[in-house]
């Protein structure tokens, strides 16, 4: 019996996500193509062939529609943080996880495509939220290095290391996405940002180099 019952809410858990997919790619279609603060609901609804309701249930906000990977890039530097390895410090580990998105051409790392990026450039909805996840991020960072460092979130060296350590990822970020914007490819882009993340990463190792080691 377990095993009848397992099958179906398997296969309609697979079509919630084949469904999800399928709004997000038509509501990303529309809005490189004609703008997101001109792209509707409705207009999207049509675009995947879905009631304008499926479209609200799975995506509570419009800008949800386009920066659909907002959890996996709020949690992401506190992910790092919080896995790290054994005598690791928070910068390393941090370091070393940048240094791999770059190498893989991450999406949460920035490397978004030139007409996505372009998209969200040109919406000031978007550029607003995005600002919000990087302050999200910076956030959860600063929980992490509470609990790895046995402070209160409060703490002021806390509250200043999860500062430095977030503006070196919104700073690179925008770097990423400027380079994008300009044309470069990103193979080149890469090359580009390992070189100045290691710079921007060396600013802070006097500071920071031994912080919330395991």
């Amino acid at each position: 019996m377990a095993t009848q019952t397992s099958v179906p809410a398997g296969l309609r858990e697979t079509k919630k996500q084949e469904t999800r997919q399928l709004i997000s790619d038509h509501a990303t279609r529309l809005f490189i193509a004609q703008g997101f603060e001109q792209t509707t609901i409705a207009e999207i609804a049509a675009a995947a062939r879905v009631a304008k309701k499926t479209v609200t249930n799975y995506f509570a906000r419009k800008e949800d529609l386009a920066l659909d990977h907002q959890e996996e890039f709020a949690a992401s530097l506190a992910r790092a943080v919080a896995t790290r390895r054994p005598g690791e410090s928070a910068l390393a580990a941090l370091r070393r996880t940048f240094t791999d998105a770059v190498s893989a051409q991450d999406p949460i790392a920035g490397f978004s495509g030139q007409e996505f990026a372009r998209m969200i450039a040109d919406s000031p909805t978007l550029t607003v939220c995005l600002r919000g996840l990087h302050d999200q991020r910076e956030h959860h960072l600063s929980g992490a290095l509470a609990e790895a460092t046995g402070a209160r979130p409060d703490d002021i060296t806390v509250q200043t290391a999860a500062g430095l350590l977030g503006t070196v990822h919104r700073v690179l970020f925008q770097r990423i996405q400027a380079l994008t914007m300009a044309g470069h490819p990103n193979d080149q882009i890469a090359d580009i940002i390992a070189a100045e993340a290691t710079q921007a990463f060396d600013l802070l190792e006097p500071a920071l180099s031994d912080y919330a080691t395991t």
